[in-house]
């Protein structure tokens, strides 16, 4: 089955990538890998109060959903780039950031909802090297931001 077929199978359609916020590409091929600039979620509009935690006011699960819908847009800017998931030979590196409460401790779990889409969509060349890491903040309120290198055909 295609990573295309897949998608069809999960109910998933690909966003059209976002225009970038600032002065950087959403991806960077160079050579036979493609960067992916990282992609957040849930995005809060300007001035909507404090920006809720994972951990505290965010579910551990709520935010493993996050990473999953963030996830979703980056196969979407791997369609992009590539023109056929069928391209891509391996997800090399994920790098997953939680923006969680100070003695929040299990950002794994929450970046396994990017991790185990890319499994379910690529199979084994969807498995991949991986950081999930705390951070004091993200920007625009994001609960999870994600980028990932990717090795393609």
């Amino acid at each position: 089955m295609t990573p295309e077929e897949k998608l069809a199978q999960l109910g998933i359609t690909l966003p059209p990538p976002a225009p970038p916020g600032g002065n950087y590409e959403p991806f960077v091929i160079s050579g036979k890998h493609l960067y992916l600039a990282g992609k957040g979620w849930p995005v809060r509009p300007a001035g909507a109060g404090p920006v809720p935690k994972v951990g505290r006011e965010v579910s551990a699960e709520e935010a493993y959903g996050d990473a999953r819908t963030v996830g979703i847009g980056l196969i979407g800017v791997m369609k992009t780039a590539l023109g056929d998931l069928s391209r891509v030979r391996r997800v090399v590196k994920v790098l997953g950031m939680v923006n969680a409460a100070p003695d929040f401790t299990d950002h794994p779990s929450v970046i396994n909802g990017c991790s185990d889409l890319f499994v379910e969509v690529f199979g084994e060349r969807g498995r991949h090297a991986r950081s999930a890491v705390g951070m004091g903040s993200l920007p625009r309120g994001f609960a999870v931001e994600i980028e990932a290198i990717v090795e393609f055909e």
